[in-house]
């Protein structure tokens, strides 16, 4: 993952949010995120974790989805490129997805609508086989 460039230097802050993102499995919360990074013995605010994400974000160095409640979530962005995940609303376990021909739709759009530099985010969410087999009222 790189850290943050052009208009924003390399910190120790930056690298310890980074290091610890790296050795996260799936997406993770910037609060889960700063909670590692002080248990691993690095005195930082959450603040400046948030600084940090939006600029990774700015960057394309991290995947983010919208959480239950309205929050993102954050994963290290795969060295090939932009995703889209189908996440588990029960567990979080999330997975990439072939998204072809949402790619394929949004550059149709794009160029017919006579847009240039657009992005989009794509939200898939449902409920994992190892969720499924255990009895819960949600999902």
């Amino acid at each position: 993952m790189n850290l943050p460039t052009a208009r924003q230097r390399a910190t120790w802050q930056s690298s310890a949010v980074v290091e610890a993102l790296t050795k996260c499995h799936g997406f993770v919360s910037a609060q889960d995120l700063h909670t590692r990074v002080v248990a691993g013995g690095t005195h930082i605010g959450l603040s400046t974790v948030y600084r940090v994400l939006r600029d990774l974000e700015a960057t394309g160095s991290v995947d983010v989805v919208q959480a239950g409640g309205g929050g993102r979530l954050f994963r290290p962005r795969p060295a090939d490129g932009h995703r889209h995940y189908l996440i588990c609303r029960r567990c979080g376990h999330s997975r990439p997805v072939d998204s072809q021909a949402v790619e394929e739709w949004a550059e149709r759009v794009t160029a017919d609508c006579d847009f240039a530099a657009v992005e989009h985010t794509v939200e898939l969410t449902g409920v994992c086989s190892g969720c499924q087999s255990r009895p819960d009222s949600t999902g």
